[in-house]
């Protein structure tokens, strides 16, 4: 595969600016400060850094609002940036700084639409507890919202599982080795097991991943001071709707009777979007016309989908270009072809939403 140099057309610009400054969670601010400083070069009324440290732009001066809702930071380890083959590797292209800059870009090209301000928020925090979108979610009350998350340029992502974390911390009196006593160890193995065992008992006459409980084990610790042992395990779950984070709480004290169970972080309820909505036939609609065919796709992540459209109560969805089984990894690429896609359909939506429901 050949190597080429970076684009140089103005249409990627937006998306370079932001790849080309690395942004884990807690060191986003100079990407933010380049976002706002971008956003008013592309003609926005408005670009400032609100007191989460988020990059907000706004694009008209209408009583009705559109919230585009993306996130600027990205999980730690830094990927060169380089262009092989019109595909643009990079840490953030697909989650999230791709759909971000989709989102920007496709504001810009429209301009303010009559009635309308159009809103878009890089978000920080999303990788770890969401302070920026818990900031924002109490600050507006759009009558739309779009969370730009990849979906792929042709896809509308209606849903996300929930998510709880907890401690399970077992204690032990110290014992020789040669006894028969059980250990802390012993003792928070045999909880991981119960937990996995009720766990499959739970979806088993489920087949589908987004209804199904998906326990992990993300750490494991154990120690002792000469007269009592410790085994602590980081038991994290994705649930799906109508099973919440306290119900998870609830079953774990039970499963794990002779442990400790701490709940820990923001525990957040699965979200699914009504299909038959403005925004979704927005969606079809400008998918369509781009040339593409409209699919509809269930996550078992979780997202600032989750935290945002309950609070606002109107139709929301989450889009962007990218393919989600690269968030995360090393091989993290964007298709530029995919990202003019999706910039299309977004520019696409905003107008159909305009137009439609009025003033």
């Amino acid at each position: 595969m050949s190597r080429t140099p970076l684009p140089e057309d103005e249409k990627f610009a937006t998306l370079l600016g932001l790849l080309q400054r690395y942004s884990p969670s807690g060191q986003e601010a100079g990407a933010v400060k380049w976002l706002v400083a971008h956003m008013r070069s592309l003609g926005y009324g408005q670009a400032f850094g609100d007191q989460a440290g988020n990059a907000v732009g706004v694009m008209g001066d209408g009583e009705r609002q559109i919230v585009l809702l993306g996130h600027i930071d990205t999980v730690p380890g830094e990927i060169p940036l380089r262009c092989e083959a019109g595909l643009l590797h990079g840490r953030g292209a697909v989650d999230a700084k791709g759909p971000l800059a989709a989102c920007v870009d496709a504001a810009a090209r429209l301009g303010p639409l009559p009635g309308w301000q159009v809103i878009v928020i890089g978000a920080v925090d999303e990788e770890r507890q969401s302070c920026g979108a818990r900031h924002v979610a109490p600050r507006y009350q759009p009558d739309f919202a779009i969370i730009g998350e990849p979906s792929r340029w042709d896809r509308v992502t209606l849903g996300y599982k929930g998510s709880a974390w907890a401690q399970v911390r077992a204690r032990r009196a110290v014992s020789h080795s040669a006894s028969q006593a059980e250990s802390a160890s012993e003792a928070a193995f045999r909880c991981w097991s119960a937990i996995q065992d009720w766990a499959a008992a739970f979806n088993r006459d489920r087949e589908r991943l987004f209804e199904q409980i998906s326990p992990t084990l993300r750490g494991l610790a154990s120690g002792e001071d000469g007269f009592e042992d410790w085994a602590e395990l980081r038991v994290g779950a994705r649930l799906p709707p109508g099973f919440g984070p306290q119900e998870w709480y609830q079953r774990l004290n039970q499963i794990c009777q002779d442990a400790q169970v701490q709940p820990e972080g923001f525990p957040i309820r699965a979200y699914t979007a009504e299909k038959n909505t403005p925004l979704v036939r927005a969606f079809l609609s400008s998918i369509r016309s781009s040339g593409g065919r409209p699919g509809f796709v269930l996550k078992t992540g979780t997202s600032d989908l989750n935290l945002v459209a309950p609070a606002w109560g109107c139709p929301a969805v989450a889009y962007g270009p990218g393919d989600s089984s690269l968030d995360h990894t090393p091989n993290e690429h964007l298709a530029l072809q995919e990202y003019s896609q999706a910039v299309d359909v977004l520019a696409g939506v905003l107008r159909r939403l305009s137009e439609q429901t009025g003033t």
